[in-house]
């Protein structure tokens, strides 16, 4: 077995990613899999790398000798021009997260965010029901979120974010790639109408991590008939689902999303299965470990 079979070099790249928890995460799970994998961050704030040179980056992570890349913000749309192929859900999404290198510098990108949004709730929310569901935020994250519910079978998604025209934007596209689907944009004043009818919430804004603290909407809205999903793992009990567990709905932590995507994206990297329990438990002890020390 080659070097690279049973020592993988991955990498992080994207603006403010030092403290991220994904290193720690597949390092941990390597370990379990007898692999000495090496994962570390690519800051291109703390590099002063612009984010343009996206392509010159995938260069010499080839030429040091890296197996794959993490891409994020704000990489994850100028780095398709620069692949060699890109899986159809990636290409659909046109967002790239994962990046496969192989010995010749042949690139290959996939988006993990969509898939591990849907392994995550399949997994903590079990049997709920998505027929009509909303959405709070049209960014790059609630992409693949809402593209993620809509292959669950949503049947009426409606995005509502403070920029109307993004959101009319990004229902339009998904509209396209769902034809038999009804995605529409929304506004904050339309909620009250929408969440009554509505299975689930989900929370793609960033309203609610520790330096945006707070709700993203009035909580009178919340149903006990609603499910309530929520992107943000800094923390992972945010005043949304704190609230929407007392009122007495079902919910899901970001820690959903943030693992399945590792799961899914460990699983292209090394060709091995991760086991999404242990790695739920691992990140759940870096976010403690994190907080304690913070």
């Amino acid at each position: 077995m080659s070097t690279r079979a049973t020592s993988p070099l991955l990498g992080l790249v994207g603006d403010g990613v030092t403290p991220s928890l994904t290193p720690p995460l597949h390092e941990a799970e390597a370990r379990h899999h007898g692999l000495t994998l090496l994962y570390r961050p690519i800051d291109l704030a703390v590099l002063g790398i612009p984010a343009g040179e996206i392509g010159t980056v995938l260069r010499w992570a080839h030429a040091l000798g890296f197996n794959g890349l993490n891409v994020t913000h704000p990489c994850k749309q100028l780095v398709l021009t620069h692949l060699d192929e890109v899986d159809r859900d990636a290409a659909r999404l046109e967002a790239v997260n994962t990046i496969t290198i192989d010995d010749d510098g042949h690139t290959v990108g996939h988006n993990t965010d969509h898939s591990g949004f849907r392994r995550g709730f399949e997994d903590g929310l079990p049997g709920a029901a998505v027929d009509r569901v909303v959405q709070l935020g049209a960014g790059g994250a609630g992409s693949a979120v809402a593209y993620a519910l809509l292959t669950l079978g949503a049947q009426q998604l409606t995005v509502v974010d403070v920029d109307r025209a993004r959101a009319e934007t990004r229902a339009a596209g998904l509209e396209r790639l769902f034809p038999d689907r009804t995605v529409a944009a929304g506004t904050a004043d339309e909620l009250p109408g929408l969440l009554a009818g509505a299975d689930g919430l989900v929370n793609c804004t960033p309203v609610g991590m520790a330096a945006h603290p707070g709700l993203p909407l009035d909580v009178e809205l919340l149903n006990d008939r609603l499910w309530v999903s929520d992107i943000v793992y800094r923390p992972l009990a945010t005043a949304l689902l704190t609230t929407a567990a007392e009122r007495g709905c079902r919910t899901l932590s970001g820690a959903g999303m943030a693992v399945g995507q590792a799961v899914d994206a460990f699983a292209v990297f090394t060709g091995r299965t991760a086991d999404a329990a242990r790695m739920h438990e691992v990140f759940a002890s870096l976010v403690d470990a994190e907080r304690v020390v913070g």
